[in-house]
């Protein structure tokens, strides 16, 4: 009885996981919404847009997720996800983890301090280098859901720090890893290592 039990739930796990599983090419005929803010392949020409071109797809699937329950408010993104299913996100996710990121261009003047903070944290304050869950060249952990920062826009990575540090974004779970993390960092902080990631690469 326990071996047709164990064999019935593995059974059922394995189709739900399939179920779930993102199909890139059915993602591109449901992105058309997306394509006016985050740009037709996932490069958003606006630097308030995130790019979602090469971001992790558990990671987009996340903030679909977060987004579409209210778990992460984004205004611009009202309604915009209610008619959509999990499905229609899980493939919304594959399509844009499938295009490439386009890297930008950092401020000569922050990439000092930008570099300096991204590698090597503020250790004295309790602050771990970026690296570790974002990794050296910003290509982010999908695995374990961390995002790609590499390339991703200033204003955009700036916002969203701030965002963290203020409370006004908490979808970085119960860890609150990115809370704590941007507790630590000044305006200054911010700008510079904001501007280092838009270069990385």
């Amino acid at each position: 009885m326990n071996k047709v039990l164990v064999s019935l739930l593995l059974t059922l796990g394995i189709t739900g996981f399939a179920h779930a599983a993102g199909d890139a090419a059915a993602g591109e005929t449901k992105v058309a919404v997306c394509g006016a803010c985050h740009g037709v392949d996932g490069n958003s020409a606006a630097p308030n847009f995130p790019k979602l071109a090469g971001q992790g797809e558990r990671y987009l699937l996340k903030q679909l997720q977060d987004i579409k329950s209210g778990a992460r408010p984004v205004v611009e993104m009202t309604g915009l996800l209610d008619n959509l299913s999990e499905q229609d996100l899980a493939d919304i996710s594959a399509y844009f983890a499938s295009k490439k990121m386009s890297v930008g261009a950092a401020d000569p003047q922050l990439v000092e301090r930008g570099a300096a903070l991204y590698r090597g944290g503020k250790l004295e304050e309790g602050m771990p280098a970026c690296t570790g869950c974002h990794s050296p060249n910003g290509s982010g952990l999908d695995a374990a859901g961390f995002p790609q920062l590499g390339g991703q826009h200033a204003a955009y990575v700036a916002k969203q720090l701030t965002d963290f540090r203020e409370g006004a974004r908490t979808n970085d779970g119960d860890s609150m890893i990115m809370r704590s993390i941007a507790a630590k960092l000044s305006n200054k902080d911010i700008a510079a290592i904001s501007s280092f990631i838009q270069g990385l690469h």
